[in-house]
């Protein structure tokens, strides 16, 4: 494995009840862009957008309580744990205010955070939010998932089994129940920094009604959809992405 295929290091702080677990990579001096993961996830997946910013950024990728190398307690955390878990974090490692790259159901996780916490909030990148409101059903989003597939790299799940491994089948079930009964477009209104919305065109999980109502519903808030990619934008099109946050490490409005 050549030196721009792994992270630069690791750490562990003391921080909401366990030792939360972050991988890092970029210039220890760079601006920082925190990376926060998606249901059945871990920091693996934001690899590709960590090389591509590694130059201009301080990429740290954590993970949440029960995800990756993070343990959790015995039964999962709800969205609003989770958001408050993430927010203990960081105010230890003294983070806030840096900008936030979500994916996917850790979208519903940032934005929540903008209920309790939104002075730890920097500049937002929510990559593919969820959960589309005309679809909170589990059968309705397994099958978005599925279709979603075909759309991916093959090689997203070389990142994804050692995480869904790492979690557990009990706490990826309890986690889809909480994650399909949050209203995240109902906290919305409340998100009062810069806010991009980034939809893959070939997003089947985020259609492009739901990517827009998103944003509509964002007080500082834009869309900006990339063509040709599913739902994980940080690995399938991490170049294209990170021409989108860079602008933002520059204090450059969304």
């Amino acid at each position: 494995m050549g030196p721009l295929t792994r992270w630069d290091t690791h750490e562990f702080t003391a921080a909401a009840g366990t030792r939360v677990h972050a991988a890092l990579l970029g210039p220890a001096d760079a601006p920082t862009v925190v990376c926060v993961h998606g249901l059945g996830c871990s920091h693996r997946y934001f690899l590709p957008l960590a090389r591509a910013l590694r130059r201009d950024a301080r990429v740290v990728a954590p993970d949440l309580p029960g995800f990756g190398r993070t343990r959790g307690p015995v039964r999962a955390l709800d969205v609003r744990g989770q958001s408050r878990a993430l927010a203990d974090w960081l105010r230890a490692t003294a983070r806030g205010g840096a900008v936030l790259v979500a994916n996917s159901t850790g979208c519903q996780v940032a934005v929540d955070m903008a209920v309790h916490s939104p002075e730890l909030l920097g500049p937002l990148v929510l990559v593919g939010p969820t959960v589309d409101r005309r679809a909170r059903t589990l059968p309705q989003q397994v099958a978005r998932l599925v279709a979603n597939s075909p759309w991916e790299r093959p090689t997203l799940g070389l990142a994804l089994v050692p995480a869904w491994i790492a979690c557990g089948a009990r706490r990826y079930v309890e986690t889809f129940g909480y994650v399909l009964t949050d209203p995240i477009e109902r906290k919305l209104p409340h998100v009062p920094v810069p806010t991009v919305v980034v939809r893959g065109g070939r997003d089947p999980v985020v259609p492009r009604a739901w990517a827009e109502e998103v944003t509509r519903h964002l007080p500082r808030g834009r869309l900006e959809e990339v063509p040709g990619v599913g739902h994980t934008v940080n690995w399938s099109a991490p170049e294209r992405l990170a021409q989108i946050v860079r602008p933002l490490l520059a204090g450059e409005p969304a």
